[in-house]
């Protein structure tokens, strides 16, 4: 199926299953530990062995020699595998790094060998007697001092430019020039990236956490050089991922090279915590320039947002400037990005990639105009307002309520009460203050397809290697094949994570439940079609409902129309140019209360509050448990998380869950969250958008802005620590 017109009135609208706070249907297997994740797959390998990844004591250099007697004499080991031994091992063309080193070094803890043993404890004991000698060279890890030297990159759309900003700004009655920082970043999941693997002759067959089944596929084909249709892969459920595992990492080569070494016998292998933060990806460190000039009146009439990140070679940049280039109007603008070469590890994707770090300085720059022009914050957003596309006039917005999600959101959080004078709300030792930013992210959509089928029971199966990442994708598409086929969600199966099924959209960027749902809705309406045929009902006016299909006064059970053998149909949605046409984007307010100790600086959120503007909410229970995770993320950016450099040595020192710190229950008050009600038929014929990274865009800017407005201490180097705070306290 195509989408390229807006949708019209389809199935979809009668909202009797979708749009309902149904319980997650994998929520039983999960609370009960019924659902298997990779490294639990004891069902399909019950004799398999175990891997223990020995990674790079090196940021950068060569492995001169390893020396393994002493681990293949130890007991239980089955196997070592290095470059020198496990073939060719090439780099996916997704991969910025290799997931085997040797004999060059690329960063730290790039896996150099896999020790496979009898049981865990094994293998990990053999590894610590590998002797790996390294010749060292220098490595660049400190972006500050390589900023210098960043250049524009070579891919995408690095920089744009509409009017005369330098002239503007310079003219510009009020302005603000700053510059923000955001540190390195962990994904920080509960299941670390963990793989089963096995082999039966050529064929290969992976149990494994990823969030993009297809992908997957690909990459362990480029990175073996093994066809595709040799490789089996399997993730029914994740997890987390939050963009770690969109990609293959050295837990599934690893396991897979150690499973062919000892002649197909499965492999288990799970990364440990250090190995998390160092071996896979995170989100790079930013160095950012905000410049905005505006009139007395708040209407902004210049603004620049620069940012510089970095990367290994061949990398991408952290895209910080892309919301700036759509959230607020102005004539004259301008976005730069500038990409250096880092020996750390790679940075990737983290959600909500460009906005979560972009907002953090842009609304906190907004935040510092609206104080020096005397505004209210929320004002001068409004006041600021477009409904098209600000480098393309003439590209409107599909759906855009940004002031609607403001206005709602100052409502219920009564933004009213706010003095907006810093340092002057006391609650006994703590000084209180509120903040406020807007929350933006892109709708991205993707190609997805499924496969629906009915019985002679009338239970319909869905089958998709969508993934659920811990977001919902089961219980959105039971909701989907439910309504579409008109049964309740009891008599919808949903099968998910595997390569065998047609490809999804897969779970990233905010794309995953809008697109794979609209997968399943082309599928649906292929089925229905089938159904129609079949008992020679007019396709046109065809009804299903209550188990039944219904065409004029005619009726015939589910159950009787698929027969004995059975119905299915296959079908993909394929997105056209609506995207170029309209700019479509979703949109959110949040407004965030805290407390500051004036005596240690220390920081608490009393009170969270956000309004958001996305499309039809398919499922309002478990988006808001989206939205209330992303809230948090967004604390743990704020005040928090910082994966802190070694600088001589080039690894993240604090490489577990007792340093990188990340919130815990006590650290986050009741949330509030509230959907704007909002049909967007531009985005899919489910006319939803994305909402899982929105929550997270913006929240962390409200923390700053709230701190500023409590004592009036402004911090632009993220986190908000105490030790910043306490130093500027009046």
């Amino acid at each position: 199926m195509k989408f390229d017109t807006p949708a019209t009135a389809n199935p979809t609208d009668r909202m009797k299953v979708l749009g309902q706070p149904i319980d997650r249907v994998d929520g039983k297997l999960k609370t009960t530990g019924t659902a298997h994740y990779a490294y639990e797959r004891s069902d399909v390998a019950p004799d398999a062995a175990y891997g223990y990844i020995v990674g790079s004591a090196i940021a950068k250099g060569r492995i001169e020699s390893i020396d393994d007697a002493d681990a293949k004499a130890a007991p239980g080991v089955l196997a070592i595998v290095t470059y020198k031994n496990a073939g060719t091992v090439a780099k996916a063309k997704a991969h910025t790094a290799r997931m085997l080193a040797g004999p060059d070094v690329q960063h730290y803890d790039q896996a150099v060998a896999v020790v496979v043993a009898e049981t865990f404890e094994q293998a990990r004991a053999a590894a610590k007697l590998l002797r790996v000698n390294y010749a060292r060279t220098a490595g660049n890890f400190d972006l500050d001092a390589v900023k210098a030297s960043a250049a524009k990159p070579k891919d995408g759309n690095p920089d744009t430019a509409v009017g005369n900003f330098a002239g503007a700004f310079a003219k510009a009655a009020v302005k603000v020039d700053e510059q923000y920082t955001t540190p390195d970043q962990s994904h920080a999941m509960m299941e670390p990236h963990s793989t089963t693997a096995a082999w039966k002759g050529d064929k290969l067959t992976l149990w494994t956490s990823n969030q993009m089944i297809n992908w997957a596929v690909r990459d362990m084909s480029e990175t073996l050089g093994m066809p595709k249709e040799n490789i089996h892969i399997m993730s029914p459920y994740v997890g987390g991922g939050f963009g770690s595992k969109l990609w293959i990492r050295s837990d599934a080569v690893m396991a897979a090279l150690g499973s062919r070494a000892i002649g197909g016998r499965p492999v288990k292998l799970a990364l440990a915590r250090p190995q998390v933060m160092n071996n896979t990806t995170h989100r790079p460190a930013t160095i950012q320039r905000l410049r905005i000039g505006a009139q007395e009146d708040g209407k902004i009439t210049a603004i620049a947002h620069e940012s510089w990140s970095g990367d290994l070679p061949g990398g991408g940049p952290e895209t910080a400037p892309n919301a700036t280039r759509l959230l607020y109007a102005g004539a004259n603008r301008m976005t730069a990005t500038r990409l250096a070469v880092l020996d750390l590890p790679e940075g990737n994707a983290m959600r909500a990639p460009g906005e979560a770090v972009g907002l953090l300085a842009l609304e906190a720059a907004m935040d510092e105009l609206a104080e020096k022009l005397k505004m209210d914050p929320v004002q001068l957003r409004i006041i600021n307002d477009t409904q098209v596309d600000p480098e393309k006039p003439t590209r409107q917005f599909s759906q855009r309520d940004l002031v609607g999600c403001l206005k709602t959101g100052a409502e219920r959080f009564g933004w009213n009460k706010r003095n907006p004078v810093p340092g002057q709300v006391r609650d006994g030792r703590w000084l209180v203050g509120m903040g406020m930013a807007s929350a933006f992210r892109d709708n991205v959509t993707m190609k997805s397809g499924a496969r629906v089928g009915i019985d002679k029971k009338g239970v319909v199966t869905v089958a998709t290697d969508m993934t659920d990442i811990g977001t919902g994708s089961y219980t959105i598409i039971a909701q989907t094949a439910a309504e579409m086929m008109g049964v309740p969600v009891d008599k919808v199966i949903v099968l998910l994570g595997d390569s065998s099924f047609p490809a999804s959209s897969g779970s990233g960027g905010q794309w995953g439940g809008n697109s794979s749902t609209a997968g399943v809705y082309a599928a649906c309406m292929a089925l229905r079609d089938s159904v129609a045929r079949k008992l020679g009902f007019n396709s046109t006016d065809v009804v299903f409902e209550d188990g039944k299909v219904k065409s004029g006064n005619r009726s015939v059970s589910l159950s009787d129309a698929a027969g004995d053998a059975g119905l299915s149909a296959e079908d993909s949605i394929e997105f056209g140019d609506l995207t170029k046409t309209y700019a479509q984007a979703t949109f959110g307010a949040h407004f965030v209360e805290v407390g500051v100790d004036s005596a240690t600086g220390e920081i608490r959120v009393r009170r969270m509050s956000g309004a958001f503007a996305a499309g039809r909410i398919l499922n309002p229970k478990s988006a808001r448990s989206q939205v209330i995770g992303a809230m948090t993320m967004g604390v743990g950016a704020a005040l928090m998380e910082d994966a802190i450099v070694d600088k001589r040595f080039g690894y993240f020192v604090n490489h577990d869950l007792a340093e990188y710190h990340v919130p815990a229950h006590a650290d986050i008050p009741m949330q509030d969250v509230f959907f704007m009600d909002e049909l967007d038929e531009k985005s899919s014929p489910m006319k939803a958008k994305g909402i899982g990274e929105l929550g997270l865009c913006g929240v962390g800017a409200a923390i700053a802005n709230a701190v500023y407005n409590a004592c009036g201490v402004r911090i632009r180097e993220y986190p908000l620590t105490l030790d910043k705070v306490i130093g500027k306290m009046a």
